[in-house]
């Protein structure tokens, strides 16, 4: 079994990968509301914008995987990331909506990026080393949201269309990092036995196999979970622009995406400085478990402070507490392998994707819908009973394991 020293290569070359995706992703985060409402997009529309996005991830997402399983995960990444770079390029000259809708169910089409990367950490770690392998992804997040969106404010400033070129070049740029830095694995590692985290993988029309997983003790509390986390993050990130832009001004003029930028810029600070080399030392004194909880205490208290965020010293508050919910990832990712067998982890990392598609599908036109209608407390609200509802299953989640005397599940809490 490969030890944490031999995985540190293809760890950094993911760890690249995933930033330099994540970086082009952070720059059009910010701008994306507000370049879609230059074209005319209400509210609500610019929810659909995300929705479609993910509507095709959510048929692609599978598909993607299943042959990441037979052909390996490098070659699948190059297909995504081309994806990508394609949808980039035509939104920046995008001359009418519809197009620019065209172009994200495009992105969309091939978008299985982050899924691939995890089941490639999974390929190459033990599962003690799960936790602080996935903070790698957390990590990268962290830098993206620090200097993507911090590059796209200041960029937009001359021409909306300057921070999509940036994209598409950071694009480029993963494509090839990929094909140069990412050494080649079969899935699952070189290990003799059963197959890896990729060994088999559901397509979309099998939902009844997937529904199995939510009735298995241990592992359903934690997608429902997943589920919470990523709902009411899709409704947050999607919402925020468009709140900030109705609420706040600087120097008498409405919050745009310079300033939204920089905000968002802020919180990735505070994320790379949560989820660094922090994080493994968090987990072995605290605990997975404990810092899930208390990621979902973040989410849930930040987005509520969001709800009634009408001064730049509240929205500095909320982004402090709800950069705390960064800690929910890499923890929730971790618990929800350990929970599942190996040769079943590629199923369920692809059950994961799925639900985040769902939860991006949904609660983006839904927040669009509640801002649209000038229910910006509301919004704020919603998304804050979501994490709670997350929080609730995180407890009932350590209750089950506390109830649990077998030395499995012992042996599984608080392993990093």
């Amino acid at each position: 079994m490969p030890s944490w020293d031999l995985v540190r290569s293809p760890l950094l070359a993911i760890f690249l990968i995933v930033a330099v995706d994540v970086l082009g992703l952070t720059i059009m985060i910010p701008l994306l509301p507000f370049y879609a409402e230059k074209m005319g997009a209400s509210a609500t529309q610019v929810g659909w914008l995300i929705g479609i996005y993910a509507a095709c991830q959510l048929f692609s997402g599978p598909l993607l995987g299943r042959l990441s399983d037979h052909m390996g995960r490098k070659p699948l990444l190059l297909v995504s990331q081309a994806g990508t770079f394609a949808g980039f390029l035509i939104t920046a000259f995008a001359p009418s909506l519809w197009v620019l809708f065209l172009a994200r169910a495009i992105d969309g089409s091939t978008a299985g990026n982050l899924s691939l990367a995890q089941a490639y950490i999974s390929d190459v770690t033990r599962p003690e080393d799960r936790a602080k392998s996935f903070g790698i992804i957390g990590i990268a997040f962290g830098l993206g949201f620090m200097i993507g969106p911090a590059i796209s404010g200041l960029l937009a400033k001359y021409d909306y269309r300057y921070p999509i070129f940036a994209a598409a070049a950071l694009s480029a740029t993963s494509i090839l990092t990929t094909y140069l830095l990412l050494p080649s694995v079969s899935p699952g590692g070189s290990r003799t036995g059963p197959s890896g985290p990729g060994g088999k993988r559901l397509s979309l029309v099998q939902w009844g196999a997937y529904v199995e997983y939510f009735r298995q003790p241990g592992l359903a509390t934690r997608l429902w979970q997943f589920l919470s986390f990523t709902f009411g993050f899709s409704m947050f990130v999607a919402g925020m622009p468009l709140v900030l832009e109705r609420r706040l001004t600087w120097a008498g003029r409405p919050f745009g995406p310079e300033q939204v930028g920089y905000t968002w810029a802020f919180a990735g600070l505070l994320g790379v400085c949560l989820q660094g080399p922090a994080l493994g030392r968090l987990v072995k004194r605290f605990g997975e478990r404990a810092l899930n909880r208390a990621g979902f205490v973040g989410y849930a208290g930040g987005y509520a402070i969001l709800a009634f965020c009408h001064s730049l010293p509240m929205l500095g508050l909320a982004t402090l507490v709800t950069s705390i919910g960064g800690l929910v990832r890499p923890t929730l990712t971790s618990l929800i392998t350990q929970a599942t067998p190996r040769e079943e982890q590629g199923v369920v990392l692809g059950l994961t994707q799925s639900l985040n598609s769902v939860s991006m599908i949904i609660a983006p036109p839904l927040g669009g819908f509640l801002i649209e209608h000038g229910w910006l407390t509301a919004w704020g609200l919603t998304a804050s009973a979501v994490a709670l509802i997350g929080l609730m299953l995180a407890s009932a989640s350590t209750d089950e394991v506390r109830a649990s005397s077998s030395p499995v599940s012992s042996g599984q809490v608080g392993s990093s």
